[in-house]
């Protein structure tokens, strides 16, 4: 079957309109149908074409809209009939937002699709808490992990014993749901309790907010203030930077 459009899977960044990339602007600005999720701002909704059609796929915990099958489907049935099909992510394609499924799904369906990157949440969301994920005094690797696993995976479990010794800087996405389960993994591995972590809310919008603590506190301090998701966990020496660069964050867009 001849297919007349192009599906773009475009990262919409973390939230400040200010970091969405040119070339994702651009697509929204020309999109036919945008399939976009639940975490774009709405400012950044604001840059769709008004004559495009808009469809709300979001997913959160809980709150499915379109399970992910259909989204597929979806896109695959809009690049029939449209000449560009935007699937609009929060963060990055790549990152823990399953471009890659979506992509598979397209180039299977014969779909030509391209994928346009976005800053992923797990390094704006610190930078703008004022921490650095890597600093020569204090940090030389990263690692991104997921505190979120869905079922059917290629692995059953998360090795957090390899996470904890893996890198100096540990960054979680979608971990406040199963805080208690890492911090406890992350201390029978050998994390001491004082290794210090933050967790930051609605990062790089203008109401982000932060939370710092230690391993043996966080729990503790997550339920006195209900601190809820989303949000981002930075664990390891990097996190004591921000009593000192907090005051030097990015203004939002």
């Amino acid at each position: 079957m001849q297919h007349s459009g192009k599906v773009y899977l475009v990262g919409a960044g973390p939230g400040d309109p200010g970091l969405m990339t040119l070339k994702g602007k651009a697509l929204l600005e020309c999109a036919d149908v945008v399939v976009y999720d639940a975490l774009v701002s709405p400012q950044i909704l604001g840059m769709i074409n008004p004559e495009a059609e808009k469809i709300n796929a979001g997913k959160r915990k809980g709150m499915h809209s379109l399970p992910q099958e259909e989204i597929s489907q979806l896109l695959i049935q809009k690049a029939q009939s449209a000449a560009i099909v935007v699937r609009l992510k929060g963060g990055d394609p790549f990152i823990f937002g399953r471009g890659g499924e979506e992509m598979e799904e397209l180039v299977q369906a014969g779909i030509p699709v391209e994928v346009v990157p976005g800053i992923t949440s797990g390094i704006a969301a610190p930078a703008y808490a004022g921490i650095p994920l890597t600093h020569r005094a204090h940090s030389s690797s990263v690692t991104f992990v997921t505190g979120h696993e869905g079922a059917g995976k290629y692995r059953p479990a998360i090795d957090w014993g390899a996470i904890a010794h893996g890198s100096e800087t540990i960054v979680v996405y979608m971990g406040i749901h199963n805080l208690p389960h890492i911090v406890e993994q992350l201390e029978l591995a050998g994390l001491s309790p004082e290794t210090p972590i933050a967790l930051v809310r609605w990062g790089t919008r203008p109401d982000q907010e932060e939370l710092i603590g230690t391993l043996a506190t966080i729990v503790h301090q997550v339920e006195a203030c209900q601190f809820g998701a989303p949000a981002i966990a930075v664990i390891g020496r990097v996190v004591n930077l921000h009593e000192i660069l907090a005051g030097c964050r990015p203004r939002p867009s």
